[in-house]
């Protein structure tokens, strides 16, 4: 293992633990002020198109930001993900059409898009758990995000990227490996942090 692999390893540890040190108060309030903070962010609110996720577990919650964003008129991609760990997409069509899949995930019920789908989308909200100043995301090492920045990159579109995350979880450094594609901001319940480049 690389020693930029093994200082993620370690990273996304600690980081993982602190998530669960919240309690469900602490995580019901980022939830909430993310949606007041997207509005920060400019590019949701002007974006035809958004690609974004359920948040499952202690991550940041983006139910009510997603459904904001709907209700605004913003047409809102999820993921579907696929046995080899892609990401198909299809629309949100409010929370009855999510169904909970085997793995625990909430994904859409409506009409696959295809992985391509996401290059429709302005602004894409990804997940993570950390991002460095530099605007290096630390996802959870399965890929999945990856191979939609590099699907991202391949078909010449550049959606504002934005992770959502807490605001601790913005910090100095993550260790950067040649697959990984820098974001343009950071979005929290203290705010929006951008990276220039």
């Amino acid at each position: 293992m690389s020693e930029a692999r093994t200082r993620k390893a370690e990273l996304r540890a600690r980081l993982l633990r602190d998530r669960r040190g919240l309690t469900a108060d602490e995580r019901q309030a980022a939830g909430t002020a993310l949606v007041s903070r997207v509005r920060d962010l400019q590019a949701p609110a002007t974006a035809d198109t958004v690609a974004a996720y359920v948040s499952m577990g202690t991550e940041p919650g983006t139910h009510e930001l997603i459904d904001a964003l709907r209700g605004s008129g913003t047409r809102v991609l999820l993921p579907v993900l696929l046995p080899d760990n892609d990401l198909d997409w299809a629309a949100y069509e409010g929370p009855g059409a999510l169904r909970r899949t085997p793995r625990g995930l909430l994904e859409p019920t409506g009409a696959l898009l295809g992985p391509q789908a996401v290059t429709e989308a302005r602004t894409v909200l990804l997940p993570g758990l950390a991002v460095d100043t530099q605007g290096v995301r630390l996802g959870r090492g399965g890929g999945s995000y990856d191979r939609v920045l590099a699907r991202l990159e391949a078909a010449g579109t550049h959606p504002v990227l934005v992770v959502v995350l807490y605001a601790h979880e913005v910090v100095d450094t993550v260790p950067r490996e040649p697959h990984d594609h820098l974001v343009d901001a950071a979005l929290t319940p203290d705010g929006v942090r951008h990276f220039v480049r």
